[in-house]
């Protein structure tokens, strides 16, 4: 019980000092920051403004941004606050999901390929050595072709691309650590291969997967708006940010704001989440920092 608690007091002390040194980067606080109001304005969408908004035609086409339209209206008079405010809920859900997901298969493919070797990580490394060998939005296009259109089926194709790279990372992260002392020290207590995984491997290869993870999901994020836009995503009427950007191509003469306005929140999402990940990997590990 005594060793539990000293675990858990080193536990505490660790996260206070990741936080401590994540702190004194200011870049990395106001990524934080901004990156939080934005979740808040997704969470909090209703109360800002109705959904009904998003789709009501309100206005007159392609309004300038004024009192009455924050951000004016787009080529149907719909309202494009509203719209993008909302739109924040698909764009986020989208990254966030796709990312974890990835990552919850990858990890454990990579961590059991890494730890057992052997014929099973041979079968396993060259199968996703043929899946890497396809440019990766090419094979987006087909598997969201496969799958049908919507939200859910982007996310799963989004997915499916991004197993490989984790698995290989975690791989990589996984081969350095099973030589380690306290991981033969569990194997030699009869500790199970899959129990060893879970509560010895992977903790302790969590911080260059975090810091991996903070990436990815601004990939995801500007790599669903992509989609969207190209019309392999997201489809009209749902406002989503790049099926927004999509919709206004053709009126960006006429209304500039209605293309400029959504590419902003993707800039400043995925921005936000590269300086949040720049943070964590200096809190991390400090010798990475420039």
């Amino acid at each position: 019980m005594k060793k539990q608690t000293e675990f858990s007091d080193l536990k505490r002390g660790r996260g206070k000092e990741i936080w401590r040194l994540f702190r004194r980067n200011k870049p990395a606080m106001i990524g934080l920051v901004l990156f939080l109001i934005i979740v808040l304005i997704a969470i909090f969408a209703d109360v800002i403004i109705d959904e009904e908004q998003c789709y009501a035609f309100s206005g007159a086409p392609l309004e300038s941004p004024s009192a009455a339209h924050l951000f004016g209206t787009d080529n149907l008079g719909r309202d494009l606050f509203a719209r993008l405010v909302h739109g924040s809920r698909y764009s986020l859900s989208i990254g966030i999901f796709a990312t974890i997901l990835s990552l919850a298969v990858g990890a454990f493919i990579g961590a059991a390929c890494g730890y057992f070797g052997g014929w099973l990580d041979n079968i396993v490394m060259r199968f996703f050595d043929v899946i890497a060998s396809i440019p990766g939005m090419l094979l987006i296009m087909v598997l969201v072709m496969a799958l049908g259109q919507g939200m859910q089926n982007l996310i799963y194709a989004l997915m499916i691309s991004g197993v490989p790279g984790y698995a290989r990372f975690v791989r990589s992260t996984v081969l350095n650590l099973t030589d380690m002392e306290y991981v033969q020290c569990a194997k030699s207590y009869g500790t199970g291969s899959f129990r060893i995984i879970l509560r010895h491997v992977l903790p302790n290869a969590i911080g260059p997967i975090i810091i991996m993870l903070a990436g990815s999901v601004s990939g995801t994020i500007l790599a669903a708006a992509s989609y969207s836009f190209m019309g392999f995503g997201i489809q009209q009427p749902t406002p989503e940010w790049g099926a927004i950007i999509s919709n206004s191509r053709q009126f960006m003469r006429l209304a500039p704001a209605y293309a400029i306005i959504p590419g902003m929140f993707i800039v400043l999402t995925a921005m936000s989440i590269n300086l949040i990940g720049d943070g964590l990997r200096d809190a991390l590990d400090p010798r990475l920092k420039d």
